[in-house]
């Protein structure tokens, strides 16, 4: 069983996912969830000369979201389940590198966009940089929008 589990979480639809998976197996293992939230960057163009004045609000910005969908997502994890969050300015590969070499966690949960190959070798795939690198088991969870159901493979049915 998992008892020191690591969730990443963006507060997209396929973390989402993960954080759920991740609240039940700590439940059923009576272990602990520590959900890690990366600030994400400015964009690059927000470092352009004309643009520097507008980055600090927005860098500002970003970091306050974050930290309120960090909070929202402990807010989800039931009170008998111990949970640590981390906020982050690391980039989340390096960010949940870092956490998984250090042999705190047993188990990392993540969510997947489901990109195909090529898309992930051109946009860079986070959950696949970890499943490359990680020396932990590495749970990704799909979004039900990439599971076919049984039923609609069944000829016949409506």
């Amino acid at each position: 069983m998992f008892r020191n589990i690591l969730v990443a979480f963006d507060g997209s639809r396929h973390a989402e996912r993960a954080l759920t998976e991740a609240i039940e197996l700590a439940t059923a293992a009576r272990g602990r969830l520590t959900i890690l939230t990366a600030i994400p960057r400015p964009p690059a163009w927000a470092s352009t000369p004309g643009a520097v004045a507008a980055c600090e609000p927005l860098a500002a910005e970003l970091e306050r979201e974050s930290c309120l969908m960090l909070r929202e997502a402990e807010r989800r994890v039931p009170a008998d389940v111990p949970v640590t969050t981390i906020l982050t300015p690391k980039p989340i590969r390096s960010a949940l590198l870092a956490r998984v070499t250090s042999g705190q966690h047993d188990l990392l949960v993540m969510g997947s966009r489901g990109r195909g190959a090529l898309t992930a070798s051109l946009l860079g795939s986070v959950s696949h940089y970890v499943l490359n690198h990680s020396p932990i088991p590495v749970l990704v969870i799909h979004t039900e929008e990439h599971q076919a159901p049984a039923e609609d493979n069944v000829p016949g049915t409506a």
